[in-house]
């Protein structure tokens, strides 16, 4: 009897899905142990309050956590549902509903961000960045294209480095106290950038210029857009600006080290209500579930429980670097929204190349690592901002990670 080609077909398709399957690889519950020990030895030593960590991997729950406390002065045990504020990790939030409109075909990204708007025609740069804008200006080489404001290569600062201008920004956009963010986003451009559009990756509050954007194409304020067309569909329930009362009873609380060099609470805690300037650099509040819901779309390729929010070839641009080597981070370079490694060597550190993340000032982490299926969120409130327990925490993820053993005993 002649075979059936199409059976036969069908047969080494199963077979190939089936070898897949055992092939992707897992956690070592044993490693992951050695993951929660180290946090543990680090709040007991008192260099960390209390951490939330949650992985999703092959589409499943991997692990999770809440180890430490919510606030030192009391003692009071962290758990798994607490809200933090994730500071610049709303960057990512912004960017990906910005490309949602682009995809809408309300502009390319080729298009000078003057075209909507305009209060950014004719920029000035800097002639001597030491002396800021006392040092004078000349007119910047080339407009600023909205990939520029993208990838931070627009020429502006954030108003947090130690530049003089810098100093400048702080004082405009954060320090006046600017009642919206059309206020703020005028500020901002009414001073010079630090370089010509396109030279220099700096990182900035270019996201708000998004978000203004946002605003403006769509006929909503930032926080109705986020919130109708990504954080209820996608069952983001404890995302936002403004946290109700019984949202704000689960709020961690900010932690820093005092003059004697001891961690704890700090005297001036974020306010969780009454935020009327819904930026794109930062001031979401959220949960670790809720930006992995988030990230996990992402990694989806844009769908999420049949919806979709983005295609996947945006998802593919967004995480391709943008930043024409001038990202500062060995083996890193910068896309839409994130940073994305792509030269996983130069980085000297665990990971996978095609894995892309980000931060926020008050020590929270998250990365979405294609190839391993995995997505990761670290929650703590802990300032100053410091890169160490980032590094910390993908080492430590990916520590954890084993093959299976059919792919243990192959030669």
């Amino acid at each position: 009897m002649k075979p059936n080609p199409r059976f036969l077909f069908l047969l080494l398709l199963s077979v190939f899905f089936s070898l897949a399957s055992v092939a992707q690889s897992k956690f070592s519950p044993e490693r992951l142990q050695r993951y929660q020990e180290y946090y543990q030895k680090e709040i007991q030593g008192g260099r960390l309050p209390g951490i939330v960590t949650l992985v999703y991997k092959n589409g499943e729950k991997a692990y999770e956590s809440a180890i430490g406390y919510s606030d030192l002065s009391t003692k009071a045990p962290i758990s798994v549902d607490q809200i933090f504020y994730i500071q610049s990790m709303t960057k990512p939030i912004v960017t990906t509903a910005f490309m949602m409109l682009y995809e809408e075909g309300h502009f390319f990204l080729t298009d000078p961000v003057a075209k909507y708007l305009p209060e950014f025609k004719e920029m000035k740069v800097l002639a001597d960045r030491t002396k800021g804008s006392e040092g004078g200006t000349v007119p910047a080489n080339s407009p600023i294209t909205i990939g520029q404001v993208l990838s931070h290569t627009a020429g502006f600062v954030h108003g947090i480095g130690g530049t003089k201008l810098d100093q400048e920004v702080a004082k405009a956009i954060y320090q006046s106290s600017p009642k919206t963010l059309e206020e703020r986003v005028k500020n901002l451009a009414a001073l010079p950038l630090i370089s010509h559009p396109g030279t220099e990756w700096n990182y900035s509050a270019s996201p708000d210029i998004l978000a203004r954007m946002i605003e403006v194409t769509s006929g909503m304020s930032l926080d109705q857009f986020l919130k109708t067309r990504l954080f209820d569909p996608l069952g983001m329930k404890d995302t936002g600006f403004n946290l109700s009362e019984a949202q704000s009873t689960r709020m961690v609380q900010l932690h820093a080290y005092n003059d004697s060099g001891v961690l704890s609470k700090t005297k001036n805690q974020t306010p969780t209500s009454g935020n009327t300037v819904f930026g794109g650099t930062h001031g979401l509040f959220s949960t670790a579930q809720d930006y992995s819901i988030f990230a996990r779309m992402l990694l989806n390729g844009g769908e999420w429980q049949g919806k979709r929010y983005l295609s996947s070839k945006t998802i593919e641009i967004m995480t391709l670097p943008h930043d024409d080597g001038l990202f500062k981070d060995p083996g890193k370079g910068f896309g839409y929204g994130f940073a994305v490694v792509d030269d996983l060597a130069a980085t000297q550190g665990l990971g996978s190349e095609g894995t892309y993340y980000w931060s926020g000032a008050f020590s929270t982490y998250f990365f979405i690592d294609p190839k391993e299926n995995m997505v990761a969120i670290f929650m703590t409130q802990l300032a100053p901002f410091s890169s160490y327990y980032e590094n910390k925490f993908r080492q430590m993820i990916y520590q954890a990670i084993e093959q299976p053993e059919i792919l243990q005993t192959q030669e």
